[in-house]
């Protein structure tokens, strides 16, 4: 728009200058005075306008540099600007993952603590059940019987539950009986308990193979004396757990 005005007015101040010349040759001929009067008057109008567009055209150069600069310097500027907010955004997105990272690790630690907490209780809770059973298990049998009474059920459960807790544990099951009676019945008699003690705990989920039995008939009896009451006491199977260190707990089941 600028380079059409100043164009317009260059072209304007010569066709002026044109006509000035040839109105200049007519009035020479009739006013010598006159015409030299208009001609100061139409030189001096002419070189204004074609002076002004000739310094218009380098100011106008120069403010459109200056313009084209600052729009320059401007779209360059937005530039930065955009360029600067992407790498403000890829930071803000890599310090959410490492926070999310970091929340991470914490929540993992606090699971960690949680369930080393748990072990401890938990191997707590197996030797206070190992204790108990090694101070006071009572398991007794009838005369001439080798059914378990349910009140001893429930301690073959705990036994059962505490090798559940140690699977390194394993179980000595030994089978006896009072003096009253044939031998050979009673070796047998003996022998029927220990195989109805272990079967009860295979029930109850222990594995087999970590039950070793045997069993004496009324060869071992508790007490030199035989009675009622001694006899009562022979008739058991001892039940000893064990590990790599050795027994841990010798219990009677009689």
């Amino acid at each position: 728009m600028k380079k059409q005005l100043i164009s317009t007015l260059v072209i304007g101040a010569l066709v002026f200058s044109t006509q000035a010349a040839a109105t200049q040759s007519v009035e020479l001929e009739q006013t010598a005075a006159a015409e030299s009067s208009n001609n100061e008057e139409l030189i001096g109008l002419t070189s204004g306008i074609v002076l002004g567009a000739v310094v218009g055209g380098p100011v106008g150069a120069i403010i459109g540099a200056f313009t084209g600069t600052l729009v320059g310097k401007s779209v360059g500027d937005d530039d930065a600007i955009k360029t600067q907010q992407a790498m403000l955004d890829e930071k803000e997105q890599q310090l959410v993952a490492l926070n999310q990272q970091n929340q991470s690790l914490v929540e993992l630690s606090d699971q960690y603590e949680q369930a080393q907490q748990q072990l401890t209780s938990l191997k707590m809770a197996q030797e206070q059940k190992l204790t108990e059973l090694a101070l006071g298990l009572n398991v007794q049998f009838k005369t001439g019987s080798s059914t378990i009474e349910p009140h001893f059920q429930s301690q073959l459960n705990d036994i059962a539950y505490a090798m559940s807790l140690s699977p390194e544990l394993t179980l000595d099951l030994t089978g006896y009986a009072d003096r009253r009676g044939d031998g050979d019945y009673n070796q047998a008699l003996s022998e029927q308990r220990v195989a109805e003690v272990k079967s009860y705990l295979v029930a109850q989920g222990v594995d087999e193979a970590r039950l070793h039995k045997q069993a004496f008939g009324d060869s071992s009896p508790l007490m030199a004396e035989q009675s009622f009451e001694n006899d009562f006491f022979d008739r058991r199977v001892t039940l000893k757990l064990q590990n790599q260190e050795g027994s841990l707990a010798a219990i009677s089941a009689k």
